[in-house]
């Protein structure tokens, strides 16, 4: 372990990763220029991982009503009620690059009822915070007040699957105590 593990359990080392995970944690550094701690730490259990990344991409990465910039908003406000680091500042800074917006995701961070938001957006995250929060709370008039913003029901199952996943993802990297990559705390914080 380092001075800074990145997480309580075993790390593997990337060459020692299943074949289809490797490769994927690869083209992951590749692209950003690192690997995100989150997919090494989860790796100790690499078919956790494998559904992991995969319903991940489906909520982040495909075709919706919600931006991608939007999305990651989402999950930096349930992140930082869950009080999970790794989410808040690794999805921060997708949310600076993703809204093109350097001060954003820190307004979201920390207190999102404050923040430079349209008022749909903000009808998006009091959803999502009752979601991660008080989902035992949720009546018909919460979707009605989102569909008065122009939110389709596909959309209002996305802003719910989108909060859920990351409350299971929040509570998991505590449970690792995962530690974001420096790398995260400079991104997006220029607009470009």
């Amino acid at each position: 372990m380092s001075e800074h593990p990145i997480s309580r359990f075993p790390v593997p080392a990337i060459d020692a990763l299943p074949d289809d995970l490797r490769e994927r944690v690869e083209g992951i550094a590749a692209r950003s220029g690192f690997v995100p701690n989150v997919f090494l730490a989860m790796a100790h259990r690499p078919d956790e991982l494998r559904a992991f990344m995969a319903y991940h991409d489906i909520l982040m990465e495909k075709e919706s009503g919600l931006t991608k910039g939007e999305r990651e908003l989402i999950v930096v406000a349930t992140s930082a009620a869950n009080n999970c680091n790794y989410c808040v500042v690794a999805h921060g800074a997708i949310a600076r690059i993703r809204m093109k917006d350097p001060l954003i995701a820190d307004q979201v961070a920390i207190n999102y009822r404050k923040a430079d938001l349209t008022e749909r957006q903000r009808a998006m995250i009091e959803f999502a915070m009752k979601v991660a929060l008080r989902s035992q709370e949720i009546v018909d008039a919460d979707l009605e007040v989102l569909r008065g913003h122009g939110f389709t029901d596909e959309d209002i199952w996305d802003i719910g699957a989108i909060a859920a996943f990351f409350a299971m993802s929040n509570r998991m990297a505590n449970v690792m105590a995962t530690r974001p990559n420096d790398e995260f705390y400079a991104m997006g914080r220029s607009p470009r």
